[in-house]
């Protein structure tokens, strides 16, 4: 007798419907068994569900069931990303309104979600585009903002003229948008809100040892990386020009090699250079600053030109130019450095490229001085050609010149970071509503807790061109200032 087919569809679709209705994966309150949070990364809404998606949560499905099989009281819930640019330029795309595009999306793929059999409480559902969601974004923005965390302030930005919005670093691909692989990104600068990051550099820093032994070395190598925590100190050359005689501070890890630095380089987008350059070196900095857009400064070849301007150190009392370089950043310590070819490899390469002096003041502990180096020596030494500090170890000369810059009032010790506050500001629609208002008597006002959400308006024409379409929602723009009463925005 041959045996029945199996129909796969028929039996899946049984006992789907059978998990459906009886709601085995909710998450019991107040249980006594252990508890375990599952979460994958919540999906965009601005397609369909691809098979990358089924991986993902298949993972995450596979764990959670684990973990039920076990004994926990497992929480595994689903949520939607539901604002940002993909959604947006989807929704523009598609010449469809950004929220009633995302809502399709969600129903979509919330039925794939579920036809999968996904072991989900599906009562916590959550949508980042919901206001019930997303005045408690606003709430924690009131809360930083109160504490000093949240502020405003001018910044160089990363710009996509198609996308008409600031870009990540990351959303960057060779000087390109990551949406636009034909768009050069541009450099612009912004009025921006920060998140202070920076704050708690060292804490992250100390946290990380929590971690040692349980993640993989080279993550925490890259996250001690990205930190990026320096010690050095700050030292003022002194600005000696027909318009400008003002000190320029400089940040240095390496004060016992001051003696060998044979020029200032400044980052292109620094603010002296608006008094320095003329009108063709501002535009040769400022096509530098957008060559540069979303690119590690190490990936880029080192590039320069000299402003014709000199500047004393204030160890030697020698005159040394000042060059622009696409390699030194603002956002690092104070936006410029000292040249020492001899004993720093990037600056080896910029100064032999440009024909800049290489003086050595450095040499090796236990060898003499390398008169002719044909590469930098970048380890500590003993100090040589350096007045009084020659002849002292490389760490106690750093030690005693960072004092006598501190005694002499023209330097300080310093620590700084790579890591650098968190932009969050966007110039496009969909997205949490930042809940501020402008007044023209008051300056920035927080919107009161009690008035929360701020909600963002529905019935807006985007057309993509970069003005936020808010600009045309008068009920949504022109509010009373909570602290005068006057009209504001």
């Amino acid at each position: 007798m041959p045996e029945k087919p199996y129909d796969h569809n028929q039996i899946e679709l049984k006992w789907h419907a059978r998990w459906e209705n009886a709601d085995f994966y909710k998450a019991e309150e107040n249980s006594p068994k252990p508890k375990f949070y599952v979460l994958e990364m919540l999906p965009y809404p601005s397609g369909t569900l691809h098979i990358g998606h089924i991986r993902n949560y298949s993972i995450g499905d596979a764990l959670a069931r684990y973990k039920w099989m076990r004994g926990y009281n497992v929480l595994h819930p689903m949520g939607w990303d539901a604002f940002g640019l993909p959604a947006e330029n989807a929704a523009i795309a598609n010449q469809r309104p950004p929220r009633e595009w995302t809502l399709h999306n969600i129903a979509s793929m919330k039925k794939t979600h579920r036809r999968f059999g996904f072991s989900y409480d599906w009562d916590r559902e959550v949508s980042t585009c919901e206001p019930d969601y997303y005045r408690w974004n606003q709430w924690f923005f009131l809360k930083m903002y109160e504490r000093g965390l949240a502020y405003r302030k001018k910044a160089l930005v990363n710009w996509c003229p198609k996308c008409a919005t600031v870009l990540a670093n990351e959303q960057v691909v060779e000087g390109c948008c990551w949406r636009h692989e034909d768009t050069l990104v541009e450099q612009r600068a912004l009025e921006q809100w920060f998140l202070k990051i920076t704050d708690y550099a060292e804490q992250l820093l100390d946290d990380m040892k929590q971690l040692e032994g349980g993640w993989p070395e080279r993550v925490l190598v890259m996250q001690r990386n990205w930190i990026g925590r320096s010690e050095g100190a700050e030292v003022d050359f002194q600005l000696n020009t027909p318009t400008l005689h003002l000190p320029l501070r400089v940040f240095t890890t390496r004060i016992d090699t001051i003696f060998g630095a044979t020029c200032l380089i400044l980052a292109p987008e620094h603010p002296l250079n608006e008094s320095l350059l003329d009108s063709a070196g501002k535009a040769r900095a400022k096509a530098m600053v957008d060559a540069r857009a979303g690119r590690d400064p190490g990936d880029i070849e080192k590039e320069g030109f000299f402003t014709g301007q000199y500047a004393l150190n204030p160890f030697s009392g020698e005159r040394v130019p000042v060059w622009i370089g696409n390699f030194v950043l603002m956002g690092y310590g104070t936006g410029a450095i000292m040249a020492v070819p001899a004993h720093d490899e990037r600056d080896f390469e910029f100064c032999l490229k440009y024909g800049i002096p290489i003086r050595p003041v450095i040499r090796p502990s236990d060898g003499p001085l390398d008169a002719d180096p044909k590469q930098a020596f970048t380890e500590d030494g003993v100090v040589e050609n350096s007045g009084r500090w020659s002849g002292l170890p490389s760490d106690e000369a750093r030690r005693q010149m960072a004092a006598h810059a501190a005694s002499q009032g023209f330097g300080t010790a310093a620590i700084t970071y790579r890591i650098k506050d968190w932009g969050i500001s966007r110039q496009r629609y969909w997205g949490t509503p930042i809940p501020m208002i402008h007044c023209p008597q008051c300056g920035i006002v927080p919107v009161p807790e009690d008035q929360l959400p701020v909600v963002l308006p529905d019935r807006v024409e985007i057309t993509g061109t970069g003005r936020s379409p808010l600009e045309n929602v008068p009920e949504f723009v022109n509010v009373a200032c909570p602290r005068c009463g006057g009209a504001a925005r």
